[in-house]
């Protein structure tokens, strides 16, 4: 008889582009959801959402309410009756809004869940349904943050930040943590060498989060920190790889320099690869990039060995999680506007990692493949939580 242990399902999901068109991607997306749900059958489900209301946020928020509902009232979560929402809504407050969503789905056969009170610095039960959105500054069991704006001097209204909350699952207590870090604006400026200026300030303020938590003034716990991480691979040596052989040549638009492009052709002169500022377009583009996991391209995915100290993550054998075509006929392409890359992860710090019981399943996939999730597809990890009971 092994060790007790709770199955949870860990999953983070940039839902931003289901907010373009929420009268068909929501019921699409949420159905996707829950049959995974069904399948991997979890106890406890923390699924960490990113962009929540999509780009449009005056427009789309509206939309929110309605996507937890799908979740909240159905069939495949009857049996979760104790749920905490937390939506970052009030975008009106410019300092605060992260557009973060941590949704939380308890089991009833699960018993002694607590809550961490961020203010009273105590455990609180968990019971019943409780939604928080809107403007959640007050909401005492979670804490949110923006990154400081000297981050990303570039970005004025930057959503980017993090939201934790802290957890007692029959005893074990584990931090779960909510993060979305910046992304690369030009494919030019990321390619200019490794790390890129947009790395060094995903790197920054990552190092600035996880050094708020070893220095906690709540006591340390094992954490896991999942979201778009927005990593993306060494654009630099990627291109070198692709375009071994290949004569390139540049293409100028004296009016207006975003239309600058590099083409890079075969011996043929066929066109192989070309880049711009906002496009990636391979020859075989879906055949190179999607093939189960692109093992050419994980060596390029180095982002996190500047955190070995803090965290880690288990094997990785998916395709990148972005960018996905939004079309729902498309739903298995890469859209040809950014190198693909593994932005959406779950990681954990070392003494996390302890926590999940390797008698069981553990299972670190995408949500989805086959189906229009937006541009992002989630990422989940399935597992057993060990607990002291």
């Amino acid at each position: 008889m092994g060790s007790p242990s709770i199955p949870a399902l860990l999953v983070t999901a940039n839902v931003g582009s289901i907010f373009e068109d929420p009268s068909e991607m929501l019921k699409i997306w949420t159905e996707e959801f829950l049959s995974t749900v069904t399948k991997l059958d979890p106890k406890f489900i923390a699924l960490h959402c990113q962009e929540v209301g999509g780009k449009n946020y005056e427009n789309s928020m509206k939309h929110v309410e309605h996507f937890v509902k799908l979740l909240m009232l159905s069939n495949e979560l009857r049996l979760f009756d104790k749920i905490r929402v937390f939506l970052d809504e009030d975008y009106s407050s410019a300092e605060n809004f992260t557009a973060l969503g941590n949704l939380y789905f308890i089991h009833e056969s699960l018993e002694n869940v607590l809550i961490w009170d961020f203010n009273d610095l105590k455990f609180v039960p968990v019971e019943g349904k409780e939604i928080n959105s809107g403007n959640i500054e007050a909401v005492v069991t979670k804490e949110k943050a923006k990154f400081p704006q000297d981050f990303f001097p570039e970005c004025k209204w930057s959503r980017k930040g993090f939201m934790r909350t802290r957890w007692s699952l029959q005893g074990t207590v584990l931090d779960l943590i909510n993060i979305h870090l910046f992304h690369d604006a030009s494919n030019f400026i990321a390619m200019e060498s490794y790390p890129s200026v947009y790395c060094k300030n995903r790197r920054r303020a990552l190092e600035h989060t996880l050094q708020r938590f070893h220095n906690d003034t709540y006591g340390k716990a094992p954490y896991f920190v999942f979201g778009d991480f927005n990593f993306r691979t060494d654009t630099e040596s990627v291109i070198k790889k692709l375009t071994e052989g290949l004569t390139t040549t540049r293409l100028q638009n004296n009016k207006n320099n975003d239309h600058t492009k590099l083409q890079f052709a075969n011996e043929e002169s066929e066109l192989v690869l070309t880049v711009g500022k906002k496009e990636f377009n391979h020859l075989d583009h879906q055949k190179v990039f999607l093939t189960p996991s692109p093992t050419w391209l994980k060596p390029f995915d180095k982002e996190l060995e500047a955190f070995d100290k803090y965290l880690t993550e288990y094997p990785i054998t998916f395709p990148p999680s972005y960018p996905f075509e939004e079309k729902i006929l498309h739903a298995r392409s890469y859209m040809q506007t950014r190198c693909p890359a593994w932005c959406d992860r779950v990681l954990m710090s070392h003494t996390a990692k302890q926590l999940v019981s390797e008698d069981d399943r553990v299972e670190y996939g995408l949500i989805g493949l086959d189906t229009c999730m937006g541009d992002h597809k989630p990422v989940f990890l399935d597992f057993h939580i060990l607990v002291n009971e």
